[in-house]
């Protein structure tokens, strides 16, 4: 019940907030918008709006300052906070053609290590997302991807 409530009380934050955003105009400066990332669970569904969404706003408050993304492929590769969102500016607007799917693996007060599932028609990327609590807002500090 504690999880269900947790649940339902994130998504009525996500609904409210995403409405508040489709009901300003956009503006050149959407990628220094300040977003509110006070809960873990704000700042997961943040992560997961800018990787399949093409959201920007909030993007350089988003992940850590150490954040290193890991990909696990035949071509191994490691890219940095700085590549990582260079990357996810181009891509502002495109929308991934993907049923994502999230499931926290472990919480505290102070880190969430979640799995987001993207499943495209050809194949899934999986991506183990680390989230930790720097001074009351939540950050993205790695991220490993794998794909199948």
């Amino acid at each position: 019940m504690k999880t269900f409530v947790k649940t339902f009380v994130a998504a009525a934050l996500i609904a409210i907030s995403t409405f508040a955003m489709a009901a300003d105009k956009p503006s050149s400066t959407s990628e220094k918008a300040v977003v509110n990332l006070f809960t873990a669970d704000i700042a997961l569904s943040h992560y997961v709006a800018v990787i399949t969404e093409g959201e920007s706003a909030g993007v350089d408050q988003l992940f850590a300052a150490d954040f290193c993304q890991k990909i696990q492929s035949g071509n191994a590769a490691t890219n940095n906070r700085r590549e990582v969102i260079k990357f996810l500016k181009k891509q502002k607007g495109e929308k991934l053609n993907c049923k994502v799917n999230t499931q926290i693996i472990e919480e505290s007060s102070d880190y969430m290590v979640a799995k987001v599932t993207m499943q495209f028609a050809d194949f899934t990327k999986t991506d183990l997302v680390t989230l930790i609590n720097e001074n009351g807002n939540w950050k993205v500090s790695s991220s490993v991807n794998a794909y199948k």
